[in-house]
């Protein structure tokens, strides 16, 4: 579906936005034009290192911001498909910085919507996160809003062949500023700061990520909000993984940290279908209808009542099985295996 088809993707330097490049120069050698769109100009110069455009010649580096509505309409022409990963997604620094996160993450949204209409994109996917399932911290807050927007932008495109998605999923296993990375910079030390003894994350890889999106450019119907079914791990089984001998040490629940990330709320499950290997959360106020949904999708209504969170996943990852998915996906970990 995407050879011979102009691609952009914003925060395109970022973990999500390089394994994005990398699977789709590999899996579709005829993409006519792949547009890296961010706003960090040594980034961007890293990964022309890493994709050099004489062997690329379908690359294009954009620096700019999605605060910047007319740099995103420019860079959008003839544009096919969207892929929207540009975000500020630090929560201490979001709650610290509330302003600078709602011109990225909610007026961005905007930016970028805006800029697909008037510009004759195909297909839009945004990322989401778990965080804005329920949210308490301003980063889950301001992404709900996006999603909201990305939901609602399906209302106004008029005759134009557009459909707007959202992808949400958990952290990334060992992507730039998250707990593995972190763990292996402490271990050498002997002690690792834990949380919370029981906290729960739900875990997906750069891969299945791509993966989905890829999925959702190809098969959403526009108005979804698609989430992965993927295992959780307990926070304490990621320190025996990385170190084992280390000490753990309680050091408390951050502002604005649950106990227990969720995907899909009990609120959410009237409009939710499981379609095997993802749930769609429906808009409430759609175009069609969920039984409709789940004929053209193959896929069934959940329960009344039905929610997704880490902590009361039927899926697990045990010690043995992060140790290998960390020498697996994470960069340079050299995990002890005791």
């Amino acid at each position: 579906m995407l050879n011979d088809k102009s691609l952009l993707v914003t925060g395109g330097t970022g973990s999500f936005g390089r394994a994005f490049v990398k699977t789709l120069l590999e899996r579709y050698p005829r993409v006519r034009r792949l547009v890296i769109f961010s706003r960090d100009e040594l980034k961007q110069f890293e990964m022309a290192q890493q994709f050099p455009p004489s062997q690329y010649p379908c690359l294009r580096f954009f620096i700019g911001d999605v605060r910047d509505a007319a740099r995103l309409k420019r860079a959008m022409e003839g544009i096919d498909f969207v892929v929207h990963a540009a975000a500020l997604k630090q929560v201490p620094a979001a709650e610290y910085n509330p302003m600078e996160a709602i011109k990225t993450n909610v007026l961005g949204a905007q930016n970028v919507i805006e800029a697909c209409l008037d510009s004759n994109v195909k297909r839009v996917v945004a990322l989401s996160t778990d965080k804005a399932a329920a949210p308490i911290n301003l980063y889950g807050a301001t992404k709900l809003c996006s999603d909201k927007l990305f939901v609602a932008a399906n209302h106004i495109r008029g005759a134009r062949d557009l459909r707007f998605s959202v992808v949400r999923y958990g952290n990334v296993m060992g992507s730039r500023g998250s707990v593995i990375p972190f763990f292996l910079g402490q271990r050498e030390q002997g002690v690792l700061p834990i949380t919370h003894p029981d906290m729960t994350r739900f875990n997906i890889s750069l891969e299945d990520g791509v993966q989905m999106v890829l999925w959702s450019i190809e098969h959403a119907w526009g108005g979804e909000i698609l989430v992965p079914k993927i295992p959780s791990y307990r926070i304490t089984d990621v320190a025996d993984a990385v170190a084992p001998g280390a000490r753990q040490r309680i050091v408390g629940i951050r502002p604005g940290e649950k106990l227990h990330e969720e995907m899909i709320t009990a609120s959410d499950s009237p409009n939710t279908v499981d379609l095997g290997s993802y749930y769609a959360i429906l808009p409430s106020g759609a175009d069609y209808g969920i039984d409709d949904y789940c004929e053209r999708m193959r896929g069934t209504r959940v329960q009344p009542g039905f929610s997704y969170d880490s902590g009361s996943n039927s899926d697990f990852l045990s010690v043995p099985q992060l140790r290998a998915l960390i020498d697996k996906h994470v960069e340079n970990p050299g995990v002890a295996h005791h």
